[in-house]
Parts: structure tokens; sequence; C-alpha cells
């Protein structure tokens, strides 16, 4: 676990082992002066996520990778914020407007009721990386650190898991995520503008992203995505 006052020598430990196999040296590197950064801001700033969350998305392990999401960066409310992109805790209410915005798309899209949570942890476990651009933020100030290094590291991720496998879809929504698309070329990949209430009606409603990628993974010989979520919990029932 990454502790506030350890930032600049933990972080690096803290990230899932099976990421730093597939990471080049180069990536792996980075993680020194990213985590001198948030040392250095620790003192005046609130950092999310939580130390424990900031890797969370890659607890999902390279090879059970069927989806790529990007997002941007943490909610910057504290109590949102869970190191999974767009996700928010259960309890959490109302919803973010740009996940009520994914909800209500995949309502059109595919027929899932949008459930009472936004806990998108179902999704994670079934193989759908939720990762976000940059993986940390100051508490009530969004895209605080975008100069960090974050975006090349994340560039790593992304260069790490088409060297493992080009079996994958990958769902970019907006600028921040589309600038990763020459790296995905070799996957398939599902653009639209972001689900953001600013952007949501420019491109991202009838995108259809869930059911297009279904339909890229079934070609791939892959299992589809249950993009059901539970009314009650993020937990899936049965």
């Amino acid at each position: 676990m990454v502790t506030p006052a350890r930032f600049a020598t933990t972080l690096r430990d803290a990230l899932p082992e099976a990421w730093s196999h597939i990471l080049d040296p180069d990536s792996l590197d980075l993680l020194g002066p990213i985590g001198e950064h948030l040392q250095a801001r620790s003192d005046s700033e609130q950092i999310i996520p939580a130390h424990h969350h900031i890797f969370r998305a890659l607890t999902l392990a390279p090879d059970d990778v069927s989806v790529i999401i990007i997002g941007q960066d943490p909610y910057p409310t504290p109590a949102h914020a869970t190191g999974l992109a767009f996700s928010v805790p259960d309890g959490v209410w109302p919803l973010p407007p740009t996940l009520k915005n994914i909800f209500r798309e995949l309502s059109d899209d595919v027929g899932v009721t949008p459930p009472r949570h936004g806990n998108l942890t179902s999704w994670h476990k079934q193989g759908v990386l939720l990762l976000n651009r940059h993986l940390t933020t100051a508490a009530r100030h969004p895209g605080a650190h975008h100069r960090v290094g974050w975006a090349a590291f994340t560039d790593g991720i992304i260069d790490g898991l088409i060297r493992h496998s080009t079996k994958r879809v990958a769902i970019l929504w907006g600028k921040e995520a589309q600038s990763l698309a020459p790296r995905l070329a070799p996957l398939p990949t599902i653009s639209s503008a972001h689900p953001s209430p600013l952007s949501a009606h420019r491109g991202f409603f009838g995108s259809t992203p869930f059911s297009l990628a279904n339909r890229y993974l079934q070609s791939m010989g892959r299992a589809p995505i249950d993009w059901k979520l539970d009314q009650v919990t993020g937990c899936q029932p049965g």
C-alpha cells in the first residue's frame, strides 16, 4: 500500500506484479518521478483516489482484459474516486452526470435498466479495463495531475497490452481517450464523443458501444460482456 509519506519510494511496489511483467523498463521507470511529484504535492493537496486504489484498475490481470474503456482522470469528489474510470461506490446518489449518460446509452443500446448505483465492479471482474488516462488528481480540482507523468505511463500500459495480445476491443470516449487511437490501431476501436453533458449530444448518444464491443469480442472467439448491473448493489445477481 502507498502511504502519503512514501509515494516516492513505494509507488512502483504497489503496481500489481502481472503488469510489471508486460510493461517495458522505461514505463516502469516513470513511476519513480511520478511518485516524487505526488510526494511533493501530498503536503498541500488531498490526492485521490485513496492510496491503495491508485492501481485498482490494474487488479484486472492483462490476460483477462477483453475491453478497454479509457477515462480522463478520477472524479474530483473524494467519495466518488474509486480507481475505476467512471465508477463510483455503492451509496453515491445522485450519480455523476457523465455516468447517468453512460447508463442512458446502455439502456438504449442493449436494453439494460439503469441501476440505482454507479458501481461498475462487475464490468471490471468480467474483463473491462476501466482505465483513467491520469491515475490521480487533487480533491476538488479535476485535471490537477495532467502534468505529473501519468499519460506517458498509461501509454506504456496500452503498448504492453498490444504486445501481449490484440484480441481485445477499445472504447474511446472523447478527445483525451482518442489521443490513444494510434497506439490502439491493431485493435477494433469504437470512438465517439465523451458522455459528459457538455458533449454527449454530439455523437455519444446512439453510438451503441456496448453491443458493438460484444460483436467484436464474439468475432474473436471471446465471451461477450454481460453489461447488466444489479439494481441494489454493484454486484451481479446470482
